[in-house]
């Protein structure tokens, strides 16, 4: 599509050229008159007696509308499209603390993408993942960003309107940096920090001025959630015990200190008030609590809460939830998910139900700031670029005053991704497999636990017992490789979900075949999986690991990879052991397997027996043995 561009196009024509080689136009002095200028608000697009005109009210509207006219323009001579954002912010935070640092180019793809779909925010979660002056081992060996780096960022994102900020953590979440015997003088537990010391106050200081100098927006996220260790760890030798409560407001208020000195506006997570005020101290979802006046008091009214909240479906919850914070008092903003969090995959049934729930109620609220947070928890198996559709569902709530028409999104999709809606819809079936609840509400996440189970072991056999995993996932195979694109720019993303498939469809059941054939001195079987079947099990995961490991190096810096470098290591290593101690069994020379001589029990209360999923486990260390992966006598 030829375009020439009529009127003002000052601060816009760096943008458009960025976009050129993402979406199919091209400027031509030839080309359809395009009248640009600005309005009051809103967007307006359209096409008619063969011209063209966009009218916007801010930067960022001018991309979302270019992309709209590209996209209806080439197939209508004639439409009209008008837009209002129900929202002021909407745009994702990228998790870039968990291994997974993007890299500054992959970073300005994603920034081009949300431009096409009109989000205007970007949340960037750095734990000890920038540079401090004179803290060498702040993110050290992490993919830290150099400040160089995060100007750029912010610089791009300018290009298009976009207010990029950053989210720190000024309490807890700092395993990574305290971890170091450098850092043991800021230390109250292993992820918290010692409040209401000099030095501490100090750091805070500085991780707040090396954070912030980069970006144009005066806006700080300071973290402050999950901190449930606050205070009793150093803090409690050498102060005694005094509530969290009193303690977190305390910090707080120092933080707040530190923060209003350099003119900045904060943010921070609200979940530890809602803690506090609950009958246990510990849930924040809790539909009961009710924040007394006295701890509203308390709380400084110049820092915006933002209510995160992923999984609830029924909008009746939200309108709960955001009821019990407003006797605190403070702005308040909401954070959703795309989960890509504990998985190879995306949990899409999941997230675009609550999502749709959340931005309904936010609507009708009042809330005008949304975040669609995408975590990278336990090592970031999955990445924020599969989870494209559902930002573009974000997106398209933030321009529609109910729900978004499901075939106007689709095509959206297919044109801000290149990539079918139903392609990136499938990769939920890594997780919603058999056993799981309808749209994996449960939180099931087969697709990691079922590659790092141990053969031997079997771990989460019982959990699955009964299940046709295998041919769930060799049909899933052939969906996903019938379904991809070679021409389309992110083909490449389905790779590795198509090799875990191949992979699962051969061992997602195998220790169940194995332990069958054990208990019926079935010595053939054990002969055909020790030389065959295993063997063909490392080999298809070693190509999943080729695969993943050429992935991550697209997307991400090398830090962190290598985590997952060891993990596919262990996989492969103990399907070596595995049929080694076959082979020594069924030749005479092993008298039993005593791993297999053990009985197979349920992995967790979270199971398909009680209506509570496929199964779920956090963490990796905890899926690939039972046994101690590290003990700390004195972590301090």
């Amino acid at each position: 599509m030829k375009l020439q561009w009529i009127g003002d196009t000052a601060g816009l024509l760096a943008g458009i050229r960025e976009l050129a080689g993402d979406i199919p136009f091209a400027e031509s002095k030839d080309g359809i008159p395009v009248h640009i200028e600005t309005c009051g608000e809103g967007l307006v697009v359209g096409r008619q007696d063969g011209r063209a005109y966009i009218r916007y009210a801010e930067k960022h509207l001018f991309y979302r509308g270019l992309g709209l006219l590209v996209q209806y323009g080439s197939e209508a001579e004639s439409f009209e499209l008008r837009e209002q954002a129900q929202f002021d912010l909407i745009g994702p935070m990228f998790d870039l603390s968990r291994n997974g640092v993007l890299t500054v180019e992959s970073f300005k793809f994603m920034l081009r993408k949300m431009a096409l779909m009109g989000l205007n925010t970007v949340m960037l979660y750095m734990e000890d993942t920038y540079e401090i002056e004179g803290e060498d081992y702040f993110g050290y060996m992490r993919g830290r960003y150099s400040r160089a780096e995060l100007k750029e960022i912010d610089d791009y994102a300018d290009l298009f309107g976009i207010e990029a900020f950053p989210s720190i953590q000024t309490l807890a979440h700092l395993e990574e940096f305290l971890k170091w015997d450098a850092a043991k003088a800021y230390r109250d537990t292993k992820g918290a920090l010692l409040v209401g010391s000099e030095r501490t106050e100090e750091l805070i200081g500085r991780m707040i001025d090396s954070v912030s100098a980069p970006f144009r927006s005066r806006k700080i996220h300071i973290g402050m959630d999950e901190a449930e260790e606050l205070g009793r760890g150093r803090y409690l030798d050498l102060y005694g015990y005094r509530s969290r409560f009193e303690i977190m407001t305390e910090h707080l208020g120092r933080v707040l200190e530190a923060v209003r000195e350099r003119g900045l506006k904060p943010m921070m997570w609200s979940d530890m008030f809602l803690k506090f005020a609950s009958r246990d101290g510990a849930e924040h979802y809790d539909k009961e609590t009710q924040i007394p006046e006295s701890m509203a008091r308390r709380i400084p009214k110049d820092v915006d809460m933002v209510y995160w909240d992923y999984a609830h479906q029924e909008q009746e919850d939200y309108e709960l939830l955001i009821a019990k914070h407003r006797p605190l008092g403070c702005r308040l903003a909401f954070a959703g998910a795309v989960w890509v969090f504990n998985t190879f995959g995306v949990n899409y049934g999941l997230s675009l139900n609550a999502t749709d729930s959340a931005l309904q109620v936010c609507k009708r609220e009042g809330i005008r700031e949304v975040y669609a947070t995408m975590w990278g928890d336990d090592g970031m198996e999955s990445n924020p670029f599969i989870a494209l559709l559902g930002l573009q569902f974000y997106a398209e709530h933030a321009y529609t005053a109910g729900r978004p028409d499901p075939v106007r999104l689709a095509g959206r999709v297919k044109f801000c991704t290149g990539i079918d809606e139903a392609a990136f819809l499938r990769l939920k079936y890594l997780d919603e497999t058999p056993g799981a609840e309808p749209d994996n509400v449960k939180q099931s996440n087969p697709s990691k636990f079922l590659l790092y189970q141990d053969v031997l072991l079997g771990l989460f056999d019982k959990q699955i017992e009964g299940l046709p995993m295998a041919e769930h996932y060799r049909r899933l195979e052939e969906e996903i490789r019938s379904g991809r694109d070679p021409e389309a720019a992110l083909d490449y993303l389905f790779e590795v979900p198509e090799k875990l498939c191949g992979v699962l469809r051969s061992k997602s059941e195998i220790g169940i075949e194995l332990k069958r054939a054990y208990d019926a001195r079935d010595l053939d079987t054990l002969r055909h999986i020790a030389a065959d079947v295993l063997p063909e099990i490392s080999a298809a995961v070693q190509e999943l690991r080729r695969a993943h490991r050429d992935q991550w190096l697209r997307l991400f810096k090398p830090f962190g990879w290598e985590v997952l470098d060891i993990r596919y290591g262990g996989v492969v290593s103990r399907l070596d052991t595995a049929a080694f101690r076959l082979k020594e069994y069924t030749e005479g020379r092993l008298q039993r397997i005593e791993e297999l001589e053990q009985e197979r029990l349920v992995y967790s209360a979270l199971n398909r027996y009680n209506g509570k999923g496929a199964g779920w486990c956090s963490c990796y260390y905890r899926m690939a043995s039972p046994n101690v992966f590290f003990h700390v006598l004195n972590p301090f």
